[in-house]
């Protein structure tokens, strides 16, 4: 499977599809930091940069496009000259990407809100224009705590199939939910999982870690089984142009990662900020993975703020393992 990744990041989706022997074709970011995170892991691997230039970009054979575009309104008569012209909106810029490209798959990710952005007529026209271009799809809300990290991390993801919705459904629900037998949810207040074991460290300076009972469960079963929510606790802000504090972030994001250096660890006992190792582990990156040489500095010397933000604004990897790992499946039931 050969993909094109826009919105690259930092690359959540390559580090979860590694062991598939999938073959990026090319990233799409202009982020300095993330672009330089990329570089260090993967010389070989081209970024073709601005996602806007992508008719600039050269002819090549993509399997699937990935990417979690920022989420920006956009209206119907916007659409109608999008594909033309998509410079304004960077959702309809990725539909003008795989109307070039015309990959098999395509996997997108967004916040939940993109689910109400303009009364939910922002994605129902995302959608729509998928079905336009001839992608059966499906969607879903996954939540990253239930694929073995120590994080809530709600994200919408949407899965197409060219010319095929059975095979995108297949990906996204079990096959118990495509027949319309869903599974049953979760019991009202069963929050906290009994099994979940935290070890936190007397020590301020020690590294939070987590175990869990049925982590590989969790990353079979998807969102249906799970091992442990949350072991620790997390109070996040968002950040502010030029440093300080900003507000608390909304209950629903309360629990994820924030894209400043402001994420609070809180014990009994003391209360200190989470190491960069720490978010890496709750986005399910190796640890030191943004630990970079960074503006003619050492990578011992890389500066936590931009680690802080790169992760923030990831994937979580553990998501997109499972998705790839569906994705492959069906692609090999079919051949």
């Amino acid at each position: 499977m050969k993909y094109l990744s826009v919105c690259a990041g930092i690359e959540a989706a390559t580090q979860g599809w590694h062991h598939l022997g999938w073959e990026p074709v090319a990233f799409s970011e202009i982020e300095p930091f993330p672009s330089a995170v990329l570089q260090h892991h993967y010389p070989n691997v081209p970024n073709w940069g601005d996602m806007t230039q992508y008719k600039t970009w050269p002819d090549a054979t993509i399997n699937l496009l990935v990417g979690g575009t920022p989420c920006q309104s956009f209206s119907i008569a916007g659409l109608r000259k999008g594909l033309e012209d998509p410079r304004g909106n960077l959702m309809l810029t990725f539909l003008g990407i795989a109307d070039r490209y015309r990959p098999k798959w395509i996997v997108w990710e967004n916040v939940p809100g993109v689910l109400s952005s303009n009364g939910g007529k922002d994605f129902g026209t995302f959608l729509a224009a998928l079905g336009e271009l001839g992608y059966g799809w499906a969607y879903r809300v996954l939540d990253a705590q239930w694929f073995g990290v120590a994080q809530r991390r709600r994200r919408v993801f949407v899965v197409g199939c060219l010319g095929d919705q059975r095979s995108a459904a297949a990906v996204l629900f079990e096959s118990e939910s495509v027949s319309r037998h869903p599974a049953p949810s979760r019991e009202k207040g069963q929050r906290l999982a009994t099994n979940a074991e935290a070890s936190v460290a007397p020590s301020c300076t020690d590294t939070v870690t987590a175990k869990w009972s049925k982590g590989a469960e969790a990353l079979q079963q998807g969102a249906q089984d799970g091992g442990n929510c949350i072991p620790i606790l997390m109070r996040q802000r968002e950040g502010k142009d030029g440093g300080g504090k900003g507000p608390l972030i909304s209950e629903e994001m309360s629990l994820t990662l924030a894209t400043s250096n402001d994420q609070v660890l809180s014990t009994a006992m003391q209360v200190r900020r989470l190491t960069p190792v720490e978010c890496e582990r709750l986005q399910g990156f190796p640890d030191g993975y943004t630990r970079i040489p960074w503006k003619k500095k050492p990578a011992e010397d890389c500066p936590d703020g931009p680690r802080y933000k790169a992760l923030g604004n990831s994937m979580a990897v553990p998501c997109m393992r499972w998705i790839g790992e569906r994705i492959n499946k069906q692609a090999h039931d079919h051949n």
